[in-house]
């Protein structure tokens, strides 16, 4: 009995601008779906060796967002349809998680939330006479995005546009001021979920709360955002 075919990559909807190759494409088409009837987008499938073999599923909410909770129930979700469809013969530890603060950029609204921040970039063909890239998204179009390059050598141009459909990777470089902005937007939905569980105990909202965290860096908060990222993982036996 012929196993059943894997789905059909070319009808699935993707809307990313780097996608997914080989076995991690196939991997794809199957889980796309899935996260999409969850209300999740696929952020990034790779298939790697660590601890023999390892697939890992980035995932997030539209807003960027997503919980250990959440990496748990798409675990739970996306495992039986994998088993069935067994798009990877040998055995292997599923790992759901989210991008993390150095995040890759896949869509053009990564792009646009990377504005004043350092990323490192790979191209498939030559823009000016370079395929790597290391600098600052400074502005974000419709076609692609302005980068200030890092230590430009002499006689290239400071400022360089990169059209998206030219991408092969592109992700966010951890830096302080990154860091910042990741705790600061922690604080904010950390602030509001307690303002909403307070609308939800008392019918009032909680005015004028303020726990003195300005979004400053700190290392037991740094901590904190890399549990915030802490996967879900299961183990597939493969066929």
């Amino acid at each position: 009995m012929e196993d059943a075919p894997l789905p059909n990559i070319a009808v699935v909807e993707d809307d990313r601008l780097i996608r997914d190759t080989g076995t991690d494409a196939r991997v794809a088409a199957i889980v796309i779906p899935i996260l999409q009837s969850m209300d999740f987008r696929l952020v990034r499938v790779r298939l790697s060796g660590q601890n023999g073999a390892t697939l890992q599923i980035m995932a997030e909410r539209s807003d960027g967002t997503i919980t250990v909770e959440d990496c748990e129930e798409i675990s739970r979700a996306i495992s039986p349809t994998l088993d069935v469809e067994d798009p990877i013969e040998k055995a292997y530890h599923l790992e759901v998680s989210s991008p993390g603060i150095d995040r890759p950029l896949v869509r053009k609204d990564d792009f646009a939330a990377a504005v004043g921040h350092a990323v490192k970039i790979e191209t498939t063909m030559m823009v000016g006479d370079k395929r790597r890239f290391r600098g600052k998204i400074t502005a974000v179009d419709e076609t692609g995005f302005t980068l200030e390059r890092d230590l430009a050598s002499y006689g290239d141009e400071p400022l360089v546009h990169v059209p998206f459909d030219v991408l092969s990777e592109a992700r966010l470089i951890l830096t302080d001021s990154l860091i910042r902005e990741a705790l600061a937007k922690d604080n904010r939905e950390k602030k509001a979920a307690r303002r909403g569980q307070g609308d939800d105990e008392t019918g009032e909202a909680i005015e004028g709360e303020d726990d003195g965290d300005d979004g400053e860096m700190e290392a037991d908060d740094a901590d904190d955002l890399d549990a915030n990222t802490a996967a879900a993982s299961k183990k597939h036996t493969g066929k």
